[in-house]
């Protein structure tokens, strides 16, 4: 693990692996780095320094209880000071992010990052134009942990619990997220990549199509088990050799 500061001084961590282009990979919430550890190894065996943070809230990096410390949009503003730490420089590297971190990515094009290609996984476009729900299942699942519910085998909760994480700083990071309605302004060759079974993201193939440079693949899987197959990680690789 390596770290950097964030704007606001927070001690935020990242892995690296591989030498050649950067390409800097957002995971999922309640994720971590290590998540996308496979495709980055292979990634990395293709010619790739693979930079792999942990999200504000997550894993190694700074899950402070104050929600001071979870203003809007605090995760690309992260993202820009990791870019910064790095010394990445327009066209100079690449971007990448799965679900939650497809968003991530989204707002760090919108905000004028300039990588030379970009992918985002496990995302559709309803989700890129509205904030997150501060009321939604996540939340309310969130909050039972936090209050000492009994939770159910199997419901969101028992999954959330199963993930670990601190509820309340997960439940901060929850409320971060504001929409990216500008998506036609982004010029970024971008993949979204969707899992073939992943129902909870339908509209993935119209967040490429709202792209002026979006491409549009499907990968055998759901939404928990798309990045495990080859086939995501072939079509990434596929994609930023083309850059």
């Amino acid at each position: 693990m390596e770290g950097f500061r964030a704007a606001d001084g927070r001690e935020l961590a990242y892995r690296e692996l591989g030498d050649g282009r950067a390409l800097v990979l957002f995971h999922g919430f309640t994720g971590t780095g290590r998540d996308w550890l496979g495709p980055a190894a292979a990634l990395a065996d293709r010619g790739h320094r693979v930079i792999l943070p942990d999200l504000r809230g997550h894993g190694a990096s700074a899950a402070p209880p104050d929600p001071a410390a979870y203003p809007p949009d605090v995760l690309a503003d992260d993202g820009f000071a990791l870019l910064g730490h790095l010394g990445l420089d327009d066209g100079g590297y690449d971007l990448g992010g799965y679900s939650f971190g497809g968003r991530v990515v989204l707002r760090l094009l919108a905000r004028g990052a300039r990588p030379g290609r970009a992918v985002v996984a496990g995302q559709g476009l309803d989700a890129a134009q509205r904030a997150t729900s501060r009321t939604g299942t996540y939340h309310r699942a969130l909050t039972a942990l936090i209050d000492g519910e009994p939770v159910a085998p199997g419901s969101p909760a028992y999954w959330l619990r199963q993930a670990g994480g601190d509820p309340v700083a997960l439940r901060h990071v929850l409320g971060t997220h504001v929409p990216t309605p500008d998506l036609p302004r982004i010029t970024t060759p971008t993949l979204v990549l969707v899992g073939d079974e992943d129902d909870g993201h339908p509209s993935a193939d119209a967040l490429a199509a709202a792209l002026p440079n979006g491409r549009f693949a499907r990968v055998p899987g759901t939404h928990f088990t798309a990045m495990t197959s080859p086939e995501p990680t072939t079509a990434m690789a596929q994609f930023l050799a083309q850059a």
